[in-house]
């Protein structure tokens, strides 16, 4: 049995979809079972970091667990996981990260993965911790402007960054689940280039055979996108705020080998994503 957490989200829903279609059991961990929305044969229990009772009974019986915190200071979602995996007697546990995590000049996102990544490495079980660089569906939010015509937002400047395709990380995640052979291992996982906003705006633009603008964000406009269109909290909107000057300055121009070195073949290109997802910006 394969325990996932955050098993509705972007990264999490793919593991599930990816693990049950190999036809391993999956359990799916959400604090809402009712509203989850699950392949057929995957079971669905509750479970809440405030809850620790209901994390040990959803861990019970599981050889292996995706740990996935959401993005913030608040780190307790990841140890108190750990804790019940080890309660349960869990083999194998991998933990999703954040690339840039603990390098001081990230800023405070820098650190908001350093306690849950500890609390993997001293659980005393098989540990693997992935670190993905930004992810090329962040890009899904320029959706409506694409439809109107206006410009994207830009938050990043001409800044690169190792854009992955989240799928690849989510294949990554489950091949580690299920094959084990990454004890120990810390991957940055990132696509086969590293592009940037604008970068992604012309590939984007290619893919639909329109133009697309893109139009750079002052600090504070960046902190307004973050709350009002990202749906951040003040603590999360300022530590990404301090992230994106990092991206901007070049701090984030990562590629690595690491997803072929897993998967076997190249990571998809954030082309290959948006081919993929081209009806997301035509509405059709």
């Amino acid at each position: 049995m394969i325990l996932v957490t955050g098993a509705t989200g972007t990264i999490g829903s793919e593991v599930v979809r990816q693990l049950t279609a190999r036809g391993d059991k999956v359990r799916a961990l959400t604090r809402d079972p009712a509203k989850a929305r699950v392949p057929s044969g995957v079971e669905v229990v509750r479970g809440d970091y405030l809850d620790p009772a209901s994390l040990e009974g959803a861990m019970a019986g599981v050889t292996a667990a995706f740990l996935l915190g959401a993005p913030g200071p608040d780190s307790r979602h990841d140890q108190a996981l750990v804790a019940a995996a080890g309660v349960a007697g869990v083999h194998r546990l991998v933990k999703l990260s954040a690339i840039g995590t603990g390098d001081p000049d990230v800023g405070p996102s820098g650190e908001w993965h350093v306690p849950g990544e500890q609390a993997v490495r001293d659980s005393g079980t098989e540990w693997t911790i992935l670190r993905p660089s930004s992810f090329a569906s962040n890009t899904l939010s320029w959706a409506p402007a694409v439809r109107q015509g206006e410009p994207v937002p830009n938050m990043t400047g001409d800044g690169l960054s190792g854009v992955i395709d989240p799928r690849d990380v989510s294949e990554v995640a489950a091949r580690i689940l299920v094959d084990g052979g990454h004890a120990g291992r810390t991957y940055t996982l990132t696509g086969p280039e590293a592009i940037s906003v604008p970068g992604q705006a012309t590939v984007l633009a290619s893919v639909l055979g329109r133009a697309i603008a893109t139009r750079d964000l002052s600090p504070e406009e960046t902190r307004d996108h973050l709350l009002t269109v990202w749906g951040f909290d003040d603590d999360q909107a300022e530590g990404i705020l301090a992230g994106t000057a990092f991206v901007r300055g070049g701090g984030n121009a990562v590629v690595t080998e690491d997803v072929p070195q897993v998967l076997g073949r190249p990571a998809r290109s954030y082309r290959e994503w948006a081919l993929d997802h081209r009806a997301a910006f035509t509405g059709e």
